[in-house]
């Protein structure tokens, strides 16, 4: 079925999609073939894991103490998830004091600054932080640099959700490096104190171009203890890498909003794809994006639900596209735990915080 009307969909889970790309949606039966049409599927694609971990806390969340529950931000940024959750009785706000006082607040996966949770403190909330823990490990890097005194150059796009968070916890000692173009405009305090940090989201061929030119002016610049962009950012675009060349078009399931989806179009023209196009949806893909194509490279974003892929694969296959290929240059296995303070209150309800619903 092509996705058209999100509210048509029976209820199903959002989270655990990071399961489905383990298995090969075929082209629904009786889909127009054409010989030689086919689609190269990307694996890694969709939910990473700290995504997943998100969508299950405001879905348990919901099913634990029932709607309404506030979300700060798009909990991850997919239409289809947010619209859906939605509908479910969750409420999504854009600042904390949009918030009625002692109401319960999810924090997005990609986190928030220290006066985000002070002020949610002030309003006595409830709150559930689904901040991805890659994130937080990037807030702990900025603290601890700030510490030491060093100047932070943080390499992402200013106004995202995840740079305002990491940025926060130590606005006088953060800058941030929007990409190559901003180095020159760069002014440190002590060129032998530079340290650089990373939005997890971001082309990782990009980023590397801008920590180049960073050197270049500042040969002391030292590295993260650990790389910033996530596995699963890193994953999808080595996935795409691998297949863009062999394709005529390639399609990019996920939000204009979602960095990571807007950067894999990016990479899949960068690696040799004739075209490139992002879809929220199978009903925004135009027919004529692949009316003389015979490959059509297909993936999504780290937010977007394997269904939405489905929905894709079956729309091609009634455009004549009848075989599908997966190519795989990675397998995904991290998990994490749901929120503490969400997670001790379904054990002492005798609820298991690890169960999935029959999910599409």
């Amino acid at each position: 079925m092509t996705q058209t009307e999100p509210s048509t969909r029976p209820a199903f889970s959002l989270a655990g999609a990071s399961a489905f790309p383990d298995e090969v949606p075929a082209v629904t039966p009786g889909a127009r073939a054409v010989p030689g049409r086919r689609i190269l599927l990307a694996a890694p694609r969709g939910y990473c894991a700290g995504v997943d971990r998100a969508v299950d806390a405001v879905e348990k969340a919901l099913e634990h103490y029932g709607p309404p529950v506030y979300v700060r931000k798009e909990i991850v940024h997919n239409r289809f998830v947010v619209e859906t959750l939605s509908r479910r009785g969750a409420i999504f706000v854009n600042e904390t004091d949009e918030v009625p006082e002692g109401a319960r607040v999810v924090f997005s996966a990609h986190g928030v600054s220290p006066a985000v949770h002070a002020q949610a403190a002030a309003r006595r909330l409830a709150t559930i932080d689904a901040t991805c823990p890659l994130v937080t490990k990037v807030h702990k890097e900025a603290v601890r640099f700030a510490t030491a005194d060093f100047d932070i150059l943080l390499i992402g796009h200013e106004g995202h959700e995840e740079v305002e968070g990491t940025q926060g916890e130590a606005p006088d000692h953060i800058q941030v490096v929007n990409g190559p173009e901003d180095v020159d405009h760069v002014v440190v305090r002590d060129p032998e104190r530079v340290v650089w940090l990373s939005q997890t989201t971001l082309s990782v061929d990009e980023t590397m171009e801008t920590v180049r030119r960073l050197r270049e002016r500042f040969p002391s610049l030292q590295d993260p203890p650990s790389d910033d962009i996530c596995y699963a950012t890193q994953n999808r675009q080595g996935a795409v890498k691998a297949l863009a060349s062999r394709c005529d078009v390639v399609i990019v399931v996920g939000s204009a909003n979602s960095s990571n989806s807007v950067r894999l179009v990016e990479v899949a023209l960068e690696s040799g794809a004739g075209a490139a196009h992002r879809v929220d949806t199978a009903a925004e893909l135009d027919p004529a994006w692949v009316a003389d194509a015979t490959t059509v490279g297909l993936t999504s974003g780290a937010s977007v639900p394997e269904i939405l892929v489905r929905d894709v694969v079956t729309r091609l296959g009634e455009l004549g596209f009848g075989e599908v290929e997966q190519v795989r240059t990675a397998t995904e296995d991290i998990m994490f735990s749901l929120p503490k303070n969400l997670r001790a209150d379904l054990k002492a309800a005798g609820e298991n915080p690890d169960s999935r619903r029959a999910r599409l």
